[in-house]
Formats: C-alpha cells, sequence, structure tokens
C-alpha cells in the first residue's frame, strides 16, 4: 500500500512558477515509477510526465517540454514537478500516481494516487 499526499499548488500569473511535491508512505517507494496528471474542469484527465523509479528516464507532454521538469528524491519518498513559464492552460488539479516498476502516459494504468492540488494560472 502506498498513499500520496501532493502539496505545493496555488494561484500564480502567467509566467511565474511552482513547484510541486507528492509525499509517499512505505518502504518501496524506489520500485514505483512515477508521473503526474491534470484534470481540468469539464476536461478527462491527461498526462504530463513521468519518471522512472531510479529518476534517470523521464517523459513529458509535449506541451509541457522545456517549462516542467519532474524528478524524485527517494531517500525522502518524494516526486517533484517543477513547473516554470506557467499559461492559463495550466490551469487544472494536478495528482501524483505511482505504478509499480514501469511508468506509463495512461492513467488507468497506474496503481495509486494522491489526492491532487489546485494549480490556477491568471492571464
Amino acid at each position: 500500500q502506498v498513499q500520496l499526499v501532493e502539496s505545493g499548488g496555488g494561484l500564480v500569473q502567467a509566467g511565474g512558477s511552482l513547484r510541486l511535491s507528492c509525499a509517499a508512505s512505505g518502504r518501496t517507494f524506489s520500485s514505483y515509477a512515477m508521473g503526474w496528471f491534470r484534470q481540468a474542469p469539464g476536461k478527462e484527465r491527461e498526462f504530463v510526465a513521468r519518471i522512472s523509479t531510479s529518476g534517470g528516464s523521464t517523459y513529458y507532454l509535449d506541451s509541457v517540454k522545456g517549462r516542467f521538469t519532474i524528478s524524485r528524491d527517494n531517500a525522502k519518498n518524494t516526486v517533484y514537478l517543477q513547473m516554470n513559464s506557467l499559461k492559463p492552460e495550466d490551469t487544472a488539479v494536478y495528482y501524483c500516481a505511482a505504478r509499480i516498476y514501469r511508468g506509463s502516459t495512461y492513467h488507468g494504468e497506474y496503481d495509486y494516487w494522491g489526492q491532487g492540488t489546485q494549480v490556477t494560472v491568471s492571464s
């Protein structure tokens, strides 16, 4: 069992930055690939970024490449999403998710989810 708790969301102006954190419980965090997803009102949940168990491999949604960076600290059981040059279209609830061993861009393949944190970007 893995419990995930996101933090770091908030209201920011366009062009600004936020760093989201996702703290995981349990001793096997390093066995889980981690992903960030987002969901805007009236839209489906969308893949944003994923990172491998070791942190050596990452993958991003095209529209966030060069602006967002996913990272993890296995000693702290935490995954991060650094978001720079934010745009109004980045406004959504952001969720972190864990999948045993291998990451995915499909939300249905993840085993555990956090409760989400709201990110609002004003124009």
